[in-house]
């Protein structure tokens, strides 16, 4: 049995996509180890959304080629992009591109070892080629399984390398959403996260189909006891119809993860974001408004070329003006071929760095405010792990690790929980009953 050990790096996505990769290899007879292990094949999924993202996965892929005697396979997002650039680093045998990376296994065993190396595959896109439906064999590591909707982005954001890492949107036919979905339900999965590079771009390829129709027909269609979450959704995609759903649905998870980016208007029209702040404010105002308890999570970038302190202010005093429970604060991060690249000027590091210290600090306040503000609310957790005899962690819906107690084994199962109180950054339950299925 030949062995293969997989390394990850980057977004959502590429983790689904390796999970993939993996069940391709399992069935066609490989045993799946430790990256650290001795291994016959060495496949790194790599990232080029910043420079950070590149440097670590050069750091990987020189770490597999100390295996002289393995077959070091490279896919992602870095080898859509960089492929030229990667084949000068010593021991990769393989380049695989992104449009490829679902067909890895019989490439790998199609390989010549008599080719010289690295071999680069790239083969042009099929427009009309959709999304590969998947239908696992067995649990992975996580208690939330993920399903891929869609791949590729067409949105042109002026700092962002995606959509040519990614090409254009593919959407994956409902009916194969389906299947999967209740494929990953007997498995025993309660929670199914729809994710995708845009996934609120879902039917855009398709006739007469988007999000809010393929979440309809997954709720109408598939009963039982499980949740349903979101990823990112861009703006302009979060429609009042797919508020209403969710507020209107408990098998629906109350968060909205939706990116900001920036609060300025002027930066925001530099990034070809195509909404206003003002825009940005209403709408995540009406989603709080609407859905009591909603966890509304974002994106922002800070030091985006010619970024100064008044578009700084604009960005925390929008921030700080909503009920937020969560930011992630990334410094901008020079990407060659993207028209940002090449814009002026260039924000300086050091001022990268005091910018998001001070998001990150508003960030730490937002998530104790949101919190604090649970207390005597009642939650549906989705339990993940045993800690002590009787101790348990889980996340709820609107996306709060939470801990309680139970004298029964409950992993892996939704539970209701009354929270009692606050401790640190996480909150303690009471155990209500088990979660009765929504509809």
């Amino acid at each position: 049995m030949n062995k293969i050990a997989f390394y990850t790096l980057g977004c959502k996505v590429n983790q689904v996509e390796t999970e993939q990769l993996k069940e391709e290899f399992i069935h066609r007879g490989y045993e799946i180890v430790d990256f650290t292990d001795e291994a016959d094949v060495y496949l790194i999924n790599t990232c080029t959304v910043t420079h950070v993202s590149d440097r670590k996965s050069r750091a990987i892929i020189r770490r597999a080629a100390r295996h002289s005697h393995a077959l070091v396979a490279v896919t992602g997002c870095m080898a859509q992009v960089s492929d030229k650039e990667l084949a000068g680093i010593e021991g990769i045998d393989l380049i695989v591109s992104n449009l490829d990376k679902e067909n890895m296994a019989d490439i790998i065993e199609e390989l010549d070892p008599g080719q010289p190396k690295p071999i680069i595959v790239e083969h042009l896109l099929d427009k009309d080629r959709k999304l590969r439906p998947v239908l696992y064999s067995r649990l992975h590591e996580r208690t939330r399984a993920f399903v891929k909707i869609q791949d590729g982005c067409e949105s042109g954001c002026s700092y962002c390398i995606v959509p040519r890492a990614r090409g254009p949107v593919r959407s994956k036919l409902p009916e194969h959403v389906l299947e999967e979905i209740e494929q990953l339900l007997s498995l025993g999965y309660r929670e199914i996260v729809l994710t995708g590079i845009h996934t609120g771009f879902y039917g855009k390829d398709l006739d007469n189909w988007d999000l809010f129709r393929l979440l309809d027909k997954i709720l109408a269609e598939i009963g039982g006891d499980y949740r349903l979450r979101l990823s990112s959704l861009e703006p302009l995609e979060v429609s009042q119809e797919l508020i209403d759903l969710i507020a209107g649905n408990s098998r629906m998870c109350r968060h909205f993860h939706v990116p900001l980016q920036s609060g300025s208007n002027r930066i925001l029209k530099a990034m070809n974001r195509r909404y206003s702040r003002e825009y940005y404010h209403d709408l995540l105002q009406g989603i709080a408004a609407r859905i009591s308890g909603v966890a509304l999570t974002t994106d922002v970038m800070v030091g985006f070329p010619g970024e100064d302190e008044k578009d700084f202010k604009d960005t925390y005093d929008l921030i700080d003006s909503l009920p937020f429970m969560d930011l992630h604060v990334f410094p901008y991060s020079r990407r060659p071929g993207t028209r940002a690249a090449s814009m002026t000027p260039q924000v300086l590091p050091q001022e990268k760095q005091v910018r998001s210290q001070k998001l990150l600090d508003l960030a730490e306040r937002k998530h104790k405010d949101f919190i604090a503000g649970q207390v005597g609310q009642e939650l549906t957790v989705l339990v993940e792990k045993q800690t002590g005899e009787q101790d348990y962690v889980g996340l709820s819906d609107n996306y709060i690790e939470v801990s309680f107690q139970s004298p029964h084994d409950v992993c892996g199962e939704l539970i209701r929980g009354k929270v009692e109180r606050v401790n640190a950054e996480q909150i303690k339950v009471s155990l209500v009953r088990n979660k009765p299925s929504g509809g």
